[in-house]
């Protein structure tokens, strides 16, 4: 394999590019819609626009179409996430839906791996707001 960038396919073409995106987010908001304790943090009335600004995102991340920085700007998710009250168990029950997603894509073991890592790395940085059910410190 050459070690020349300009002749290793992207991550997001190795992984199967936009069908592939396309399949993961759709099954992933599958999970989230019927979630009663996660599917309140997302628009109910624009399912569709989560799910697009979502596959968008992780296409642009994996090395695929900018089109998310060109329609949305610099991706700033923590900051685009501030608004809602992102618990631990929100995060886990988010990790959940997405591993169930992951799991169907039948990805080579290195890719999904790469793909799963960053999942949760992203899923962690998202969380701020503590358990509920522990007592805040004083």
């Amino acid at each position: 394999m050459s070690t020349n960038p300009l002749e290793m396919a992207s991550l997001y073409e190795s992984m199967g590019g936009h069908d592939t995106f396309t399949r993961l987010v759709h099954r992933f908001y599958q999970g989230v819609r019927a979630d009663a304790g996660l599917a309140p943090l997302y628009p109910q009335d624009d399912w569709e626009g989560a799910e697009e600004r979502l596959r968008m995102f992780l296409e642009q991340y994996w090395g695929g179409p900018t089109t998310y920085s060109e329609r949305r700007g610099h991706p700033m998710l923590r900051r685009r996430h501030m608004p809602f009250a992102v618990t631990p168990d929100a995060r886990e029950r988010w990790l959940s839906h997405m591993r169930d997603a992951v799991d169907e894509l039948d990805l080579a073991p290195e890719l999904e791996r790469q793909l799963w890592d960053y999942l949760v790395r992203a899923a962690h940085a998202m969380v701020n707001t503590p358990d509920a059910s522990r007592a805040p410190l004083i």
